[in-house]
């Protein structure tokens, strides 16, 4: 079974109806989101309204989050926060009750799906666990793979039952080994911060064991183009080049 895994669409329409399509061409079995479908980018509503349609199991994002709750604005910059003030805008009522109802965590084809870090996390980043901490969440995970998005950056965690091995996560085929356990930062679709343009997702073989990362070229051109008209920051913008 191949599994797909996005996250961190980010209002970027443009980009997730390429990624989808990649997906469909590679015949992946299902799709799961990791959340923060929204913020930053100019298509909130059409990114959650894609979600919905299909409906492809979602977890809750930081950026979810803040629109639920403005106390957690404060979290952000002030171009996040400008960003999501314009996002609050947006959405309709039916997106708003979607994203009313997302879980912090899902447990789906025997992985854990969550946004920041295990077990639940929507606004911790991996970046900020050394591996003392890491062990200990693996030890304490049940399931053998667990999958993250927030950092945008494509990240593998290994981990052999004593080591903890940390390394990029490249573009291509990556296997798995069956006796260890993982965390794996799946990148963003919306709005990457690898070094390079593309949207980025996983798609996951359970037959192969292994992980496949999925870098697909967009029009990011009509993107900004969105930004710019719907009056967003255009440090959103420039930064998809």
């Amino acid at each position: 079974m191949k599994i797909a895994v996005l996250s961190d669409i980010h209002g970027n329409f443009e980009a997730l109806g390429q990624v989808l399509t990649d997906a469909e061409n590679q015949r992946v079995d299902h799709m799961l989101c990791l959340g923060d479908c929204i913020g930053y980018g100019p298509e909130p509503e059409a990114v959650v309204a894609e979600v919905r349609r299909r409906s492809i199991p979602s977890i809750i994002g930081n950026h979810e989050m803040a629109v639920l709750d403005r106390i957690h604005l404060n979290w952000f910059n002030p171009m996040a926060r400008t960003s999501l003030e314009k996002t609050f805008t947006m959405l309709s009522a039916a997106s708003m009750d979607f994203i009313r109802g997302l879980p912090y965590f899902q447990v789906l084809f025997g992985c854990r799906c969550v946004h920041g870090f295990p077990p639940d996390s929507a606004q911790t980043y991996l970046f900020q666990k050394a591996a003392p901490e890491l062990r200990k969440a693996f030890l304490s995970m049940a399931e053998r793979i667990c999958f993250i998005g927030h950092t945008h950056n494509l990240e593998i965690i290994q981990f052999d039952g004593r080591q903890v091995d940390r390394r990029p996560l490249p573009e291509g085929i990556t296997a798995l080994d069956p006796n260890d356990r993982y965390m794996i930062n799946v990148g963003s679709v919306g709005q990457p911060r690898d070094g390079t343009n593309h949207a980025k997702y996983v798609i996951w073989n359970q037959e192969s064991a292994g992980i496949e990362v999925r870098f697909v070229p967009y029009d990011i051109a009509a993107t900004v183009a969105k930004i710019e008209a719907a009056g967003l920051p255009l440090s959103h913008a420039k930064r998809l080049w």
